[in-house]
Formats: structure tokens, sequence, C-alpha cells
């Protein structure tokens, strides 16, 4: 199965950017850009591919640890950016290096639990609103309009390991389906034992 570890804000504070990509969508060149799916909106700490199912016990007991490990900490999202002419992103503000730190725990986990991930580079908070259908799209004017955008604050608490059902239809601008299959609170102790993660809900 196609998995990664992610932070998942709160559907009030998903609310709030939805009203602003709400404009984004009225600006020039938006039919350009393939959106995201709103209820699928994440902040990826570390993507893991395609992982067999042999592994997921020890998977499972790795990032329960990671999470047993990390204390909670404060987020919002915050302002906008993009990655070359092709990702339009919105970024996060506040706990930083708790979430650096929780992204290199999960990274780190998959990897003992046997997990074939990506070479390893310096994580960059974001959660990803569109992508551009061809290099034509000027995403600065989208950018600006993002630069404002200041999120309500919430408290990360949990750790999601979440599944990525790709499309099957065929359809054109069909996007993929997300369901959490396990999340583990944040406990922010260094020693006892962690849990295997309750399950999760279908995303």
């Amino acid at each position: 199965m196609r998995l990664f570890a992610a932070v998942l804000p709160p559907p009030e504070r998903l609310a709030e950017l939805a009203r602003v990509v709400d404009r984004l969508h009225r600006l020039p060149g938006a039919d350009g850009l393939r959106w995201t799916s709103r209820p699928a909106w994440h902040l990826t700490l570390a993507f893991m591919g395609e992982v067999d199912e042999e592994l997921l016990p020890e998977l499972r007991e790795r990032l329960g640890r990671a999470a047993h490990r990390t204390p909670p900490f404060p987020l919002r999202l915050h302002g906008g950016g993009h990655f070359g002419r092709r990702a339009l992103w919105t970024g996060v503000a506040g706990g930083l290096d708790e979430l650096r730190l929780l992204a290199e725990r999960a990274d780190a986990a998959a990897r003992r639990a046997g997990v074939a991930m990506e070479e390893h580079r310096r994580y960059q908070a974001h959660l990803t609103l569109a992508r551009a259908r061809a290099d034509e799209v000027d995403l600065r004017p989208f950018q600006e309009e993002l630069g404002a955008f200041e999120g309500g604050r919430w408290e990360v608490a949990e750790l999601a390991l979440v599944r990525s059902n790709l499309p099957v239809s065929g359809v054109r601008g069909e996007q993929p389906r997300y369901e959490t299959v396990a999340v583990w609170p944040l406990e922010g102790a260094e020693s006892g034992r962690a849990g295997d993660g309750r399950p999760g809900r279908a995303g």
C-alpha cells in the first residue's frame, strides 16, 4: 500500500484556508491549475511510497514510538509560495522546530522498519494547494494573494499514517483518495511503551 506520515490540520483551520483558496480560483490562470482535493489537505511528514504489508507491524510500532517521544506543539497555516513553476502551496508558522523533529523521527521510523525511502532531504513544511498543468501559468499572483493569509493557531496532538489510493477510473482531474489508517497521540515522553496506533478514519 502507498503510505505517508502526516499532520492533519483540524476542520476549522482548513475552512479558513478554503476561504482564501476560493479567492485564488477567481484569479486569471486558475483554470490552468489542477487544484488539490480539500478533504485531503494535509502536511506530509515522510512519504514512504509503496510499503509491503509485512513491514506494517514494525512500521506502526516505530511510528508509535516517534509520537510517544514528541510533545504536542502549536502550528498555524501561514502565507504561501511555489516550487518552480509547478506547485503552489501554503506554509506553516509556530512550532517549526518540533514539526521538523517529528518529520525526522517519522522518516527514521520508516527506514528502521525496512521501508525503502528516498534520499533524505531537509524537511520543508507545506500544504500543496495546486499544481500547474503547464509551465505557462504564472504562479506569482497566487503567491501574492496568499501572502497575507494568517490562519488560526491549533495544537498538533497526533501523528497520522495515511494511505493514498491512486485514481483508477482514468477520468481527467480525478484526485487520489486518502484514508487515515492509524493515529498516535503526541505524548512528549522519552521513555515508556508506545501504542500500536488506534484505527483511523477515512479521509
